[in-house]
Order: C-alpha cells, then sequence, then structure tokens
C-alpha cells in the first residue's frame, strides 16, 4: 500500500487549477477577465500560455505567483490552496518556491551585473561573499561567466535579459514564471533567450511556464494553452 501512495505522490501535478474565475469591477460594471479555466502542469514541464493581448494571459501566470488571486475556483500548489494563504504566507511561497521573469529586466544600472543578480538574496539576509558566489554561478549558467563585473548599462538588451534569468533563478525556485521574456528582443537574441530558458528547465528540472503571444517560442515548449477572452480555447502538446 505504501509503495503505490508514492508512485501516486511522485506524479501529482505540482499545480492544479479548477475552474478558476478572476472578475474586476469597472465603470461598466464587472469585467471578466478569466472564466472556468482548467488544468494541470506537473513538475519539470515546460508550458507556454498565448493568447492575444487582453486574454487573460498574464493575469492568469500572476495567479499562479500568487501576485494576484483568483475570485472563484482553487489554484493548488503541491495540494496547497494558494488562495487561502495570508500576505506574508503568499511573500514567502514566492520567495522559496517562485522566480520571475518579465517583459522589462528591471536591473539597477548603477551596479555590475553579479551584484544585481546577487541583490535579492543579500537583502534577505545571506552573507554578500556567499550571494555574489551564487551570483557568479547563476550567471555562468545563462552564459554570462565573462560579464560578471560590466555594469549593466553596458549589456545588450539580450544579455540584461539573460542577466534578469539569472536572477531569477538564483536561488534554484521550483519554478520560473516568465511574461513575455523575449518581448523586448529581436527573433535572433529572443531566440537565444529561449534556448536558455529551456537549457534550465532541461538540466535543473525547473518548472517552466511562459506567457508569450509569439507561437514560435510556444512551439519550443513541451506544451502550450492558448486562451481566448479569459476561456481555455486549446491545449496542444509538442
Amino acid at each position: 500500500m505504501s509503495n503505490d501512495m508514492d508512485v501516486s505522490s511522485a506524479h501529482a501535478p505540482l499545480y492544479v487549477v479548477e475552474h478558476a474565475r478572476k472578475t474586476v469591477e469597472s465603470p461598466a460594471g464587472e469585467l471578466t477577465i478569466l472564466r472556468d479555466v482548467n488544468f494541470e502542469v506537473h513538475a519539470g514541464e515546460a508550458l507556454a500560455i498565448v493568447g492575444s493581448s487582453g486574454g487573460g494571459k498574464s493575469t492568469l501566470l500572476h495567479i499562479l505567483g500568487t501576485l494576484d488571486r483568483a475570485t472563484g475556483g482553487r489554484v493548488l500548489f503541491e495540494g496547497r490552496d494558494l488562495s487561502a494563504l495570508s500576505a506574508r504566507e503568499a511573500a514567502l511561497f514566492r520567495n522559496r518556491s517562485l522566480g520571475f521573469v518579465f517583459q522589462f529586466h528591471h536591473l539597477l544600472p548603477e551596479f555590475t551585473t553579479v551584484e544585481n543578480v546577487a541583490m535579492q538574496a543579500i537583502i534577505s539576509g545571506m552573507p554578500r561573499a556567499k550571494a555574489l558566489a551564487l551570483a557568479a554561478e547563476s550567471l555562468e549558467r545563462v552564459g554570462l561567466g565573462e560579464r560578471l563585473n560590466h555594469h549593466v548599462t553596458t549589456l545588450s538588451g539580450g544579455e540584461r535579459q539573460r542577466a534578469a534569468i539569472a536572477r531569477a533563478t538564483l536561488l534554484c525556485p521550483k519554478v520560473l514564471l516568465a511574461d513575455e521574456p523575449t518581448g523586448n528582443l529581436d527573433e535572433k537574441t529572443g531566440a537565444r533567450v529561449v534556448d536558455v530558458l529551456r537549457k534550465l528547465n532541461r538540466d535543473t528540472g525547473m518548472t517552466l511556464i511562459i506567457v508569450t503571444h509569439n507561437r514560435e517560442l510556444a512551439e519550443n515548449m513541451d506544451r502550450s494553452l492558448e486562451l481566448r477572452s479569459g476561456e481555455l480555447y486549446a491545449q496542444h502538446s509538442f
């Protein structure tokens, strides 16, 4: 009996989204952003959430990352209902389990690349030397080992986004959530960033969830979900 339970637990989904709904009040009345969205994400998977602007995909990513809350349904992470977390619990969950990459890298221009990547760990109380050593390792993983002591103002757009990925994955989160990570990059540079994300996913087993309107990027993932007007329209495996 215990062996069966172990096998079941090993294959349990990382995320379970059940009848998720999101509404907001607007001058014209209640606006529905997500309606009855259902899906699962398994550990180690690379998933794209695609759809046109305004379709609800970024809202869904923010709900998965506890930056926003669903107004109906449930979002479970390892069986835990994220909507039941207090603000402090949600912050601890994000710090321990998640990494975030956004369209804009939000690096601090007055600091070097390695200092930018180490910053969050230093602020959280990690000794500076240890944080900088971890940051150097993280930058090596994304191909920026030779740019550690360069100020971020000297980096190209693609290098800055890879530095942001290094920062987001510094403490080896279980999940990396990326919102339009190639949105400001040209096609060639964007493709390199996608290669870095996929390599991290494959080499570390980190679950990767990307929001994008770029279908070519989505096809580089294991699977995609398509949202239309807040509803789950289709699912594709590649």
